[in-house]
């Protein structure tokens, strides 16, 4: 199990919105490379990253900044929003991204995702944010016809190193994983599954632990890590407890 500690950009600056609504943005930190720097140091083994602008733009928009944080860490690094083109996922992983994250483009365009998948092993993650069950996209300002497993089945083969499946109606409000869809989801597909949207706690992290959710890669922590509800040490000592069990 991995805990991804998330940077999510604005204008540059380390964020947090709440609900997906980017008129409710929190500034956690100006200096995202900084932010980068300390998770690494806390113990973070890798690190989430999305260009919030790009997302709605349908194209890069926080570029420096991401370029800072490659710079400022040696954690293996996985990036969404707005990357929409092969050319534009062969330059982020050139550039020394472990990931790219593709999200509208696995609605709008499937065999991208797959032809991605092929060209890039295992640099290719999914992103699959549902609200009220069904996808969204363009930074969630979108709502789709398509279910949530409907979508990740498309993929089943393909060699997608990831889905990263988010509840928009939890995200940012530190209301909890929805485990019930999220386990749902890793029931129903062979692809690893990362949970992300509304961590809020220790019993999170605990419940990720547990038996039936064996079949997650981890989870994805924001807010409750910027606002102290999660102590970091703490977290990242009872994931590696669960390790060493099970070894």
């Amino acid at each position: 199990m991995i805990l991804f500690p998330a940077i999510d950009l604005k204008d540059g600056q380390c964020v947090r919105l709440k609900l997906g609504d980017m008129q409710q943005a929190t500034v956690y930190n100006t200096d995202p490379a900084a932010q980068a720097k300390s998770f690494e140091e806390q113990g973070f083994e890798w690190l989430h990253v999305v260009d919030l602008d790009g997302a709605f733009a349908g194209h890069s928009a926080n570029g420096h900044a991401v370029e800072a944080i490659l710079k400022a860490t040696q954690n293996p690094v996985q990036l969404g929003g707005g990357i929409r083109t092969l050319d534009h996922i062969e330059t982020w992983l050139s550039r020394g991204l472990a990931r790219v994250i593709l999200g509208t483009i696995a609605v709008r365009d499937p065999s991208l995702v797959i032809e991605a998948c092929r060209k890039f092993p295992g640099k290719i993650a999914v992103g699959i944010d549902a609200k009220g069950g069904k996808v969204a996209v363009e930074g969630w300002a979108e709502a789709s016809e398509l279910g949530v497993i409907e979508l990740a089945k498309k993929f089943e083969g393909a060699g997608v190193a990831a889905i990263i499946y988010t509840d928009i109606d939890r995200d940012g409000i530190l209301a909890g994983i929805n485990w019930s869809s999220t386990l749902e989801l890793a029931d129903a597909v062979s692809i690893p599954v990362i949970a992300s949207g509304g961590l809020a706690s220790l019993d999170d992290i605990r419940r990720m632990l547990q038996p039936d959710a064996a079949q997650l890669e981890g989870a994805i922590s924001g807010r409750a890590l910027y606002d102290g509800r999660i102590d970091p040490a703490e977290a990242l000592q009872m994931i590696l407890n669960a390790r060493e069990r099970a070894a």
